[in-house]
C-alpha cells in the first residue's frame, strides 16, 4: 500500500508501516526526526488523486482544537485561529477516500461529528492514559492489542477523575508523566503506531471496510450507547467488526 502519514514529523507511524513492507511517507512543515521518506511542506498539496495514495492517516495540530485549552477558545474564535484549524481538518477529510484523522477530545466533536472511536495508549501496551479520538472513513476501528495497567496520565490538564454528585471532580490518583513539551505530547505511541500498521495495513480488511462504508454501513452507530464498546470479547481478529455496537455491527465473515 502507498500510505501518506500527514502532519507527522516523528516518523513513528511511517516507519511502522514501512517495516511491514508498505511504501509509506510522512509529511509535515518540520523535518523528520527519523531518516526516511519525508515530504517537508503542506500535506494538502500532496493529497491529489494523481499521487495515488491508498491510505492517509493524519495528525492535524490540536493546539487550537483540544478541550484542555478550552479556556482560550473565545480568544481563538475571535481572531480566527480556531476556525482556520477546523477548516484544515475539513479539507483533509474531503480530499481523500480512505483515511483516519487523529486528535484529542475537543471542538471537532461539536462542529464536525463525534469520533468513531476513542483509544488510549494503555490499550496498546504503553502504560499511559491519553484519550485520543479517531475519525475514520473506510477503515475498521482499531482493536486493542495489549491492555496494560496505566501508571500515569501522559500530560497535564487531564488529571481529573469522574464527576461527583455535587458537580465537582475528584483529582485522579495517577501522576502526570509529561507536563511540558508540545512536540513530546504530539508524538504517537509506538503501540498505537504498530496497531495502525498491522490492522489498517491489512489490504483485505481495509477493502472490506471501505466497501461497507460506501454502502452506508458503520456510521449509524456513532451515537449508540455502545459506540465505544468496540472491543467485543469474541472479536479475536484485528478489525473483525467494522461497526461498534450490537445493533449495527457488520462482521467480516458475513454473520
Amino acid at each position: 500500500m502507498r500510505v501518506l502519514i500527514a502532519c507527522e514529523f516523528s516518523g513513528v507511524v511511517r516507519e511502522a508501516f514501512r517495516r511491514r513492507g508498505h511504501d509509506a511517507w510522512s509529511c509535515d512543515f518540520l523535518p523528520t526526526e527519523i531518516e526516511g521518506p519525508h515530504i517537508q511542506g503542506n500535506c494538502l498539496h500532496h493529497l491529489t488523486l494523481k499521487d495515488s495514495w491508498d491510505l492517509m492517516i493524519a495528525f492535524p495540530p490540536c493546539t487550537h482544537l483540544c478541550s484542555s485549552g478550552a479556556q482560550y477558545w473565545p480568544a481563538k474564535q475571535a481572531d480566527g485561529r480556531q476556525e482556520k484549524a477546523i477548516r484544515f481538518v475539513m479539507e483533509l477529510s474531503t480530499l481523500f477516500g480512505r483515511w483516519a484523522i487523529e486528535n484529542p477530545v475537543g471542538i471537532l466533536s461539536r462542529v464536525w461529528r463525534k469520533p468513531d472511536q476513542i483509544i488510549e495508549p494503555f490499550q496498546f501496551g504503553d502504560p499511559y492514559r491519553k484519550r485520543t479520538c479517531l475519525w475514520l472513513n473506510g477503515l475498521p476501528a482499531l482493536q486493542p492489542t495489549n491492555i496494560v495497567e496505566p501508571i500515569a496520565h501522559w500530560h497535564g490538564g487531564v488529571r481529573r477523575g469522574g464527576k461527583k454528585a455535587d458537580g465537582t471532580r475528584t483529582p485522579s490518583k495517577l501522576p502526570t508523566a509529561l507536563k511540558y513539551g508540545e512536540r513530546e505530547r504530539s508524538r504517537t505511541f509506538q503501540g498505537i503506531a504498530n496497531a495502525m500498521a498491522e490492522q489498517w495495513g491489512n489490504q483485505e480488511m481495509t477493502d472490506l471496510a471501505f466497501s461497507l462504508a460506501s454502502q452506508g454501513f458503520g456510521g449509524d452507530c456513532r451515537d449508540c450507547e455502545m459506540a465505544q464498546r468496540h472491543a467485543n470479547s469474541d472479536a479475536t481478529t484485528p478489525g473483525f467488526f467494522f461497526s461498534k455496537c450490537e445493533k449495527h455491527r457488520t462482521v467480516a465473515d458475513g454473520r
